[in-house]
C-alpha cells in the first residue's frame, strides 16, 4: 500500500555539490546546493537550481560571470559543505571561513576550489526561473580531478571520492556506497536469445 506525501521538490537521492563564481569584484563565492542534474551528453551539460526568492550571492554571481564550477565534497568535507550551504556570502567569506582556497579555472573565468577532488568547469548556456529557483544550465568545458581518485583507467573513481548525498525528506548526508552492479550488463538477463 501506498501513502501520499506532502507535496515538495523531491530531492533525495541527489549529490551535495558546491557551486562556485567570482563575484563583480573577482572575489570567489560559493553555495552548497542539492538541485543538480546532468541534462546532456553532447554538448555535455548540466542543470543546477538556485533559490531566486532569496537573497543568493553565488546566483547573483553566476549570473554576472556566466560561468561557474560545480566540486563534489567527500565523507571527510562534510562540515565546510554544510557551513558552505548556511551561510551567506553577504555576509561571510565561506570559503576563507573553512580554511580552503582557490585558484582560477583553466578553461572558464571561475575558481577552483583546491580542496574539493573533483571540479567540473562550466559556461553558462542558459537560465530559466521557475517557481522559486533560477535554473542555470552550463556547458561543461572541463573536468579536473586530483590524481588520488584516479583509478587504473585514469578515470575518477567514486569509491575514491567518497562523494555525500543531500537527504532532504531527513535532513542529513549519506555516504555514497560500495558498487552493487555493473550499468548495461545485469540486465541482461532479461534478453531472450533470438
Amino acid at each position: 500500500m501506498k501513502k501520499n506525501l506532502k507535496l515538495r521538490a523531491v530531492v533525495s537521492p541527489t549529490p551535495a555539490i558546491i557551486a562556485a563564481a567570482y563575484d563583480e569584484n573577482g572575489k570567489a563565492d560559493a553555495c552548497t546546493l542539492a538541485f543538480y542534474a546532468p541534462t546532456s551528453h553532447k554538448p555535455p551539460c548540466l542543470t543546477i537550481a538556485i533559490n531566486a526568492t532569496a537573497k543568493r550571492k553565488t546566483l547573483k554571481s553566476i549570473l554576472h560571470s556566466g560561468a561557474f564550477t560545480i566540486g563534489y565534497p567527500s565523507v571527510e568535507q562534510i562540515a565546510e559543505a554544510d557551513w558552505i550551504g548556511m551561510a551567506s556570502g553577504y555576509e561571510h567569506d565561506k570559503i576563507a571561513e573553512v580554511g580552503w582556497s582557490v585558484t582560477k579555472a583553466e578553461m572558464i573565468d571561475a575558481p577552483v576550489i583546491n580542496e574539493l577532488k573533483l571540479t567540473i568547469e562550466c559556461k553558462v548556456v542558459k537560465t530559466v526561473t521557475i517557481g522559486s529557483h533560477t535554473q542555470i544550465t552550463g556547458e561543461v568545458v572541463n573536468i579536473q580531478a586530483d590524481d588520488s581518485i584516479l583509478d587504473e583507467r585514469g578515470r575518477y573513481s567514486l569509491e575514491k571520492l567518497k562523494p555525500i548525498i543531500y537527504d532532504e525528506e531527513n535532513w542529513r548526508y549519506l555516504a555514497v556506497g560500495d558498487g552493487a552492479a555493473r550499468a548495461f550488463n545485469s540486465g541482461l538477463v532479461f534478453k531472450k536469445e533470438g
